[in-house]
């Protein structure tokens, strides 16, 4: 007889949870994973994947656009949102399909309910209790609102997947990525969209660079960017517009739809895990170490929950690297340096390793290699866009330490640069590829005009050395 009724039991059938039920249930273990929603998790069904199917039903408008400039001529484009809606729901269905596969597949009991963590070793799943070696919760994120008069009649993004219509005006209130992207969509598609950031330019923890042009390239495609501004409240009138209020200069924009995207909540309320001995931060997210192990015992958590790097495949790795630690006889520590991320925005925006900034606070001088050019696309449709790409480097040992871009396909690009970084090779290792030409890739591997700035790091000395 067994002590437990599983050897390791998920929280949470997102990205992190199913990449460790299935790794481990590789490895022989008895796993089940608890779902109270859909499984596939935030990355799935209202993530990731259908914000970037509405990014390229957003960008067809320019393609359309564009193909003039090159001999095609077209009928007035018409755009049905309610068709995007239900061909993005269907492709959601499928896809959740597949993950329900591949967890059966792979031997993974599926749970369906809430569950509550009792103790280390037990889980309370709509009151039948449920015990195993080893708890796993990733649990993911939620969006989060303010307190302030009339939010309730505010969206997120949860909610901007399902809106019945699409608004002909929208104000998005946010910096993040996630607020740039819903702005490209909503303007790509016909809304007039203002943006709406307290502070002093979007994307903050990117590139000031990267932050700066990519404001700039949005503004030209039409996005109102209003910056330093705070939302104080929201009234609706009687024809259904709402009124927004800014503070402190107490300016309005009127608008039919507000979308908050001013960060996320780790979801660990009610689930037990204080009770269990395991310690949360301020934003309640759950403390791990490097091995993802909370501090309560045989407690470990993974992805958004903790709060790290709430990125879909940082999860993937994580939920992975428990697996491999508990049951594949190879204890593996997360690996967070260098992690390339990128932003469906419009233009969208590539980065690997390093800002300027923190490039500043880590050495005693940074080279920096940076163009901004107008793709070949470009020329013949007559659109007004440039591209920027930039690298950072480390003056003393010639490392590539950073890389950036904006620009039509910068995801695509900075993946494979994203290797080289990761790999730390030198500026001199980038040189010597040879660049594939015609594309804007090659630029990564051309750039030479250099300025140098100087870091807040003191050389060492030569007897120091």
């Amino acid at each position: 007889m067994t002590e437990f009724d599983h050897d390791l039991l998920v929280i949470g059938a997102g990205s992190g949870g199913v990449r460790a039920s299935r790794i481990a249930a590789g490895f022989g273990a008895r796993v089940a994973i608890v779902e109270q929603y859909r499984v596939g998790g935030t990355c799935v069904i209202r993530g990731c994947i259908p914000k970037k199917l509405l990014v390229y039903a957003a960008h067809c408008r320019e393609d359309f656009e564009d193909a003039a400039g090159y001999g095609w001529t077209l009928g007035e484009p018409e755009f049905s949102w309610p068709r995007l809606i239900a061909n993005k729901n269907a492709e959601i269905a499928r896809l959740e399909s597949v993950y329900v596969g591949l967890l059966e597949k792979a031997g993974v009991a599926i749970l369906r309910g809430t569950a509550r963590i009792v103790d280390a070793h037990a889980v309370e799943v709509d009151g039948r209790r449920i015990t195993a070696k080893y708890v796993l919760v990733a649990t993911g994120a939620r969006p989060a609102l303010p307190r302030i008069p009339g939010v309730e009649h505010a969206i997120t993004s949860n909610e901007a997947f399902e809106l019945p219509a699409l608004p002909r005006r929208i104000l998005i209130v946010g910096g993040s990525y996630i607020a740039v992207e819903f702005a490209g969509i909503f303007n790509g598609l016909g809304s007039q969209v203002t943006l709406s950031y307290r502070g002093a330019q979007i994307l903050r923890g990117f590139d000031d660079d990267v932050r700066h042009h990519l404001a700039a390239e949005m503004a030209k495609k039409g996005v109102r960017i209003l910056l330093h501004s705070a939302v104080e409240r929201i009234d609706r009138r009687p024809d259904g517009a709402l009124v927004v209020r800014f503070a402190p200069a107490g300016s309005t924009v009127e608008c039919d739809a507000v979308m908050f995207a001013t960060g996320r909540v780790p979801n660990t309320r009610d689930l037990g895990l204080e009770e269990a001995g395991a310690e949360l931060g301020e934003n309640g997210e759950v403390i791990v170490d490097r091995f993802s192990a909370s501090t309560a015992p045989s407690v470990y958590a993974v992805g958004d929950v903790t709060d790290r790097v709430n990125l879909t495949p940082v999860a993937i790795r994580e939920g992975q690297a428990v697996a491999l630690t508990l049951f594949g006889g190879s204890p593996t520590p997360i690996d967070h340096i260098d992690v390339p991320t990128a932003v469906f925005s419009q233009p969208p925006v590539g980065t690997a390793g390093l800002t300027e900034g923190e490039a500043k606070e880590q050495f005693a001088e940074v080279e920096i290699y940076q163009a901004v050019f107008r793709p070949l696309k470009a020329t013949l449709s007559g659109r007004d866009e440039r591209t920027l790409m930039k690298l950072v480097v480390d003056a003393a040992s010639q490392r590539v330490v950073g890389a950036h871009m904006v620009g039509a396909d910068a995801p695509e690009v900075i993946q494979g640069v994203g290797i080289a970084v990761k790999a730390r090779l030198t500026k001199a290792e980038f040189d010597a590829t040879v660049g594939i030409h015609p594309t804007a890739a090659e630029e990564f591997v051309t750039l030479r005009e250099k300025r140098v700035v100087p870091g807040n790091v003191k050389p060492r000395s030569r007897a120091a050395t």
